[in-house]
């Protein structure tokens, strides 16, 4: 039987290039690193790179490509930014105004493509681990939140971190933490483990961006900071364009997960 898990980062490409897999990617091309894209004119480049790497754990920078090009030359450079994600996010000062398959007649000389770090490449670790990852359970995409965690500003840039949310046993939450922690270029170890409410989070039913999912007895909300931070920067910013991929709908690269690990 045909697994999504088990293809190649070139054939996932290829999938999503094609309109063949236009839904989150967590399972998809197992052991491979994943990550959130944002996009934005030269002019933005800088600080936005600044506000990066002041603020590490929501957006590790893994790729930058130079202005004009769509090819993230360090993690996969037989790829094409502009069509091989399933699905992309268009801000306009600050305001989403539509979600689509391809970017193409938005790209242009001026557009600068960032790659950062998601939690989803350390997702297949935990399962290794034993742990259970509830979204993939569930075929739904990750629950993410917005915290009452301000990021450090840089130039224009400023907002509230995001978090992403996995239910853990509570029994193996101190293996999560250890797990995680080996993946510092991927979010690293959780911002928060356990109340909600104390970082801003007011009803962990309804999350932000992705879907609920369920939190049986004897679980631990656990969070993670999370790259979907430059979205919810973009709402306070409102740059007069910038792009990123739908939350939980990422660019799979071609370096595998232990690259970022630290074992």
């Amino acid at each position: 039987m045909f697994s999504v898990a088990s293809i190649n980062p070139t054939e996932a490409r290829r999938m999503i290039r094609n309109n063949e897999w236009i839904k989150p990617t967590a399972g998809v091309a197992n052991g491979y690193t994943q990550a959130n894209l944002v996009v934005l004119p030269k002019e933005l480049a800088f600080e936005f790179l600044l506000f990066c790497q002041r603020n590490p754990r929501p957006c590790p920078v893994l790729d930058v490509t130079e202005p004009g090009s769509w090819v993230p030359n360090l993690v996969a450079p037989n790829a094409d930014l502009r069509v091989d994600l399933p699905k992309y996010r268009i801000y306009r000062n600050g305001v989403l105004t539509e979600e689509r398959t391809d970017i193409i007649d938005l790209w242009n000389e001026e557009m600068v493509g960032f790659l950062l770090g998601c939690s989803f490449t350390f997702e297949h670790a935990l399962m290794n681990n034993g742990i259970p990852v509830r979204h993939i359970e569930e075929s739904r995409n990750v629950p993410m939140y917005k915290t009452n965690i301000p990021c450090v500003k840089a130039g224009r840039f400023e907002g509230p971190m995001v978090v992403s949310m996995r239910p853990i046993r509570r029994k193996d939450v101190v293996r999560a933490v250890q797990v995680t922690s080996r993946f510092p270029s991927v979010h690293g170890a959780p911002i928060h483990i356990g109340d909600p409410e104390q970082i801003g989070i007011k009803n962990i039913h309804q999350p932000d961006f992705g879907d609920p999912v369920t939190i049986h007895e004897g679980e631990v909300p656990v969070f993670w900071a999370c790259g979907v931070t430059p979205q919810a920067v973009a709402m306070e910013v409102k740059p007069e364009i910038m792009v990123t991929h739908a939350p939980g709908h990422m660019f799979i690269t071609d370096l595998r997960d232990e690259q970022f690990g630290v074992l």
